[in-house]
This record gives C-alpha cells, structure tokens and sequence, in this order.
C-alpha cells in the first residue's frame, strides 16, 4: 500500500486518479490548504478582520460539507449545521472575537466574563460570552477550535446572505416550510428541520434572515502553543484535585475518551433503579421514536436492547425534565455509586468522570459487562478517567497531559464518532491504520479491539474491524477530490481525534517528539491502546445524520455496545492482575493489514 503523504497534494491525487478528474480534484485538494493557511494568516492581525474576506477561498475549496457554497442556490445542510454549532446570540452579533482565557479578554480590553452573558450551543461544545452589544467572545482550547470555528462561521455568513437575498423577494416570515420551500427554494425537509431547530423562535428567525445582509468580523486574541499547554493544564489540575481530595491521585490509571454518559450508565445501576419514572416520563412527552419501542418492548417485538432506552430516557429525563435540584441530587447518587463527575470552568469544555473500581457495586453493573468477581473488584486500586472526547489536537494535549502525571497508566481507550466513506450511520469501525494529517505520520495499530468484541452488543449495525482512518483538520476542510484521494487508498473512517491520540502515544513509547511523514509501528507499546469509532455521518452523499441532528436512541446502539466492549476489557485486565494471572493476548494486525517491514521508528 502506498502510504499518504501528509496531505493529498495535486502531485499525489494526480498519480492514482484517472487523467479525466485528476486536474480538478488535485486543484481541490490544494484548495482546502490555501483556504486554511487563509484564515490562519489573516487572524495573525491584532486588529479585526472583516469574514467576507475569507469567502472567496471558502467557495474556491468546494467542501463537501457546504457543496453549494459557490452557487446562489440555497444549501441548507450546510445552514443547519452551523446554526448547531453557533448561539443564539450570533443573530445580533457583528463581531466574534477568539481567545485561550478570560485573562486575555480583560487585558485587551473587553472586561470581565463576570458581567457578561454564558452561552453555548447545541452541536460543540465550547464556551461563548456575550456581552449583549454585538460581541461574542469564544475560548478556545487547540488549533483545532479555529480549525472548526472560522469555517462555520463563514458558512453561516454565505448562506444567511443567500436567504436574505431569497426571502427579501418571496420569503413569508409566516410560511409553512412546504411553501418556503417552493418559493425559496432548499427541501421541505431541510426548512421543516430549520423549524424544529429553531421552535417558537422561527418566525423571528426569517425576519432577521429577510431584515439584513450580515457582515461578520473577527479576531484573535493570543493562540500560541503554549497558551493551549496553559489551558489543558488547569483542566488537569481541577482532575487532579479531586483524585487528591479523594485518596486516588497515586492508583493506576485508565484512560477513556468517550462521552459523559454511557460509563457512568453501564457501572452505576440508576437507570434500573428509577425504571419507573424513566417509562412515565417517556410516555408523557417522550419523542415518538423511543414512545414506539417502548410499545415494541410491550408486543415483545423489540429489537433492541432494554437497558439502552433506559440509558436514552434518563439522558432526556435529566436533560429536560428535573429542576437543578433534582439533577444536583442525581450527581449526589452517581457519587454514592462510584462516579465522582468534574466539571471544567476552562476555556477545555470537557467534563471528566473518575471512576474508582473498587467504590463499584457488581450488583449494580450492566449484565452485558458479564460475571465480575466481587472480590477481585473490591481488590483493584486502579481508576478510570473517562473525558468527553475532546475536538482535534486537544486530544493531544490532554494524553500528555494525563500522562505526565498519572502514577500509572495502564491503558487507553478511544471512543468517538467519525465519518464514513463505505458503511452506514450506526455501524462501528476498528481501525488498524490511522493517518494524521496534523503531524503526516501513518500509525499501524496493534488495535485492543475486534469486531467479536462488539458484535454481541449491536443490535441495529454492523461491526467493520481492519479499518484505516484518516484524521482531519476540520469537518469543513474536506472536498469529494480530497474524500476520493483517501478512498482510493482504502481509508474509509474520517475523524478528528484518533491521529493526536497516537501522537501522544508515540511521546509516551519513545525517547523523541512524534515524528512528522513517517510510519509508525505501534506493535509494541507500554499500555494497552484500543481505538473504535461509530458512523455518524456520510459525506459522500452529504447526509443529514448524526452530524446534522444529534445523537437518536437507535444511534445510541453502537455507543453501547463499544462502551460495553471497553469495559469489558478494562475489567478483564484488573481482574488478571489482581489474580496474578496471565495478561491478555496483544492483538495483532491482520494479514490484510500487515505492517511494513521499513516501518519502523
């Protein structure tokens, strides 16, 4: 296999394509790297930047997330998905400043977050401050924030401006979307989800839409490495200090990157416990997808698993339907169970969960993580640390961080969503080769995982292992040239974590800085490293998945099922060494996927 260089160059795309496409994908494919090196020089200004500049560059790159960009006609796919990913409050902003800390805020003069407005959005998070005359100040934890923001920013400028210029001729604030969508155009579909999006809000909405031509500006405030390194410390020390508050500063570690439910759910039993108000409350106002398994699960017809609409249900219930002090008790409870959640206030919105496995209950755990023994639970001094998987190269930050002051770390787990370019939304994906092309390595995996550890837990999917991935800069920062590039090579996951993940890795196996453009064997690493990703997207067909709406009870099915298997495996590990057992068999790398001889570090 010919490994990818650092990014598809028109050099590389113009060798394996055919000689009737390769011109235009190759001009494409430098495309989305004249369109950052854009943005990053302009934010180098001190002073503000007027978005518009950055259009012309954003059309130029043609990304398959905003395929309509350079066309007058609507794409509201790209509109929704970052409306999902920008407050409210951006309707009335004029400018969007960046910045590592409230600190630099203060010193460059924009006052204190304290007397300003906190706000977040829907689809990332991260922490906004408005302060209510025009200007949104927004922290950031990595260069992959800037990576994520300016694109949506500047993908919400380009299709605002598109339907003010619809609207202001045909728009009825007050139309249904079947007729906005025969005036306006965009699908019925697309203006229906708007409106469900935006709620009671929707009308207003239009009218700003219809009112104004928008002319964002923006600036950077700081952004050096070592202001990021800053910014991951202090969310470690708030880790830290309560694993010292606590007595488990000096336990083994395990390290897990996936979301801040599905542990919690799978080891503390609360969902069991209050089944009843989770089934009451999900026929009172549930959504009509879980309403219809609950009944599937009555008729005995269901198909899926009942513990995951219990897990779905509390997720909503604790949501939307407790006060504070219903949900502060909740906490309370999970702590009694052996889950102590942290809460970052930096400009890392991660939260963490540390999880002491001998605070656990082996009544309490999930029947599917299989017979636990008691005593070699109450005996383990290890810990896990599960985040809330971090956006880019904050995975980076945090692993070194993690393991620079960790008394132990005896493995690590990645779980996190990903595009796919050959199965459906829902499936899980395995890979045993990552290509970064933050750092151009390709890294060979001696993966934890296989499809057999999944596959007895997916109801609704369908388990890929011997995968290649490839990590991104950005969702935006893709187009079919450069898809096709990777596809071509058989790489068909596309995310955004997994490549910083194996470049903090390599610093914790090597006496030397990950290495950039070369191949990696990862065969022989100190801890036990697993990587699973869960299809939340297609770009190929542009679908309005995961990306678009969010997590559905029938998408919680992979998550599930890969927590199940991590787990599992964490579990099997403490309780071998507990015993003084033989260590599990490493994996090793199918024949299809067979490491190089010359790849070596």
């Amino acid at each position: 296999m010919a490994l990818p260089g650092p990014r598809p160059t028109a050099a590389a795309l113009s060798g394996p394509m055919s000689t009737e496409h390769a011109p235009d994908d190759a001009a494409l494919a430098d495309a989305v790297e004249v369109y950052r090196r854009t943005y990053t020089t302009v934010l180098r200004s001190s002073g503000e930047t007027r978005l518009r500049v950055l259009e012309a560059s954003h059309r130029a790159m043609r990304s398959s997330l905003h395929a309509l960009a350079d066309s007058p006609e609507l794409d509201l796919g790209a509109f929704l998905y970052a409306v999902r990913r920008l407050p409210e409050a951006i309707f009335g902003t004029e400018l969007v400043v960046m910045g590592q800390s409230a600190e630099i805020f203060a010193r460059r003069g924009f006052g204190s977050f304290e007397s300003q407005t906190e706000i977040g959005a829907p689809g990332r998070r991260r922490r906004w401050y408005d302060d209510g005359r025009g200007t949104l100040s927004v922290l950031i934890a990595s260069a992959s924030d800037v990576d994520d923001l300016v694109p949506t920013l500047v993908a919400f400028q380009i299709e605002w401006n598109k339907l003010h210029a619809a609207l202001h001729g045909n728009g009825d604030p007050g139309a249904t979307p079947a007729e906005l969508a025969a005036a306006c155009g965009g699908s019925e579909d697309d203006w229906a989800h708007l409106h469900e999006v935006w709620g009671p809000a929707f009308a207003t909405r239009l009218e700003q839409l219809r009112r104004r031509r928008i002319s964002l500006r923006i600036r950077m405030l700081g952004g050096t490495q070592v202001g990021y390194a800053r910014v991951t410390r202090r969310w470690w020390q708030q880790v830290t200090g309560l694993m010292r508050s606590e007595g488990l500063l000096d336990r083994p570690v395990y390290f897990v990157s996936s979301n801040s439910h599905s542990l919690g759910n799978l080891v503390t039993g609360l969902a069991r416990r209050r089944q009843d108000e989770l089934i009451a409350a999900v026929e009172r106002g549930g959504p009509d997808e879980l309403r219809d398994e609950l009944r599937a699960f009555r008729e005995g017809r269901a198909e899926g698993n009942w513990d995951n609409l219990l897990y779905y249900a509390a997720r909503m219930w604790l949501r939307g339907v407790l006060s504070d002090s219903e949900r502060a008790a909740v906490r309370r409870e999970e702590r009694e169970a052996g889950v102590i959640a942290v809460n970052s206030r930096t400009a890392l919105d991660v939260a963490a969960q540390v999880i002491a496995l001998d605070r656990l209950d082996p009544a309490a755990l999930d029947e599917r993580l299989g017979p636990v023994q008691a005593a070699a639970l109450r005996a383990s001094r290890a810990v896990i640390v599960n985040v809330d998987y971090p956006l880019g190269l904050a995975a980076y930050n945090i692993l070194r961080e993690v393991a620079e002051t960790a008394a132990e770390l005896r493995g690590v787990y990645v779980l996190g969503k990903a595009a796919t370019l050959n199965a459906d939304v829902g499936d899980v994906m395995i890979s045993g080769v990552i290509h970064d092309e933050h750092s151009g390595s390709t890294f060979w995996l001696d993966n934890a995982f296989r499809v057999s550890d999944i596959a007895p837990y997916l109801r609704f999917g369908s388990g890929l292992d011997n995968q290649r991935a490839v990590t991104v800069k950005g969702t935006f920062l893709q187009n079919r040239g450069y898809l096709d590039f990777y596809h071509r090579e058989a790489f068909s996951v596309v995310e955004m974590e997994a490549g910083p993940y194996c470049c903090a890795m390599f610093e914790m196996s090597e006496a030397a800085r990950y290495p950039m453009g070369e191949p990696v064997n990862f065969s022989r690493l100190p801890v036990d490293f697993g990587v699973i990703h869960y299809a939340s997207d297609t770009p190929f067909t542009q679908a309005r998945t995961l990306g678009a709406r969010g997590l559905s009870y029938f998408g919680m099915d992979s998550t599930y099922a890969s927590s199940v298997a991590i787990l599992r495996r964490i579990l099997r590990l403490e309780s071998a060494l507990v015993e003084d057992s033989e260590p599990l068999d490493a994996p090793v790398v199918e024949d299809g996927d067979e490491m190089p001889a010359e790849a070596t570090v």
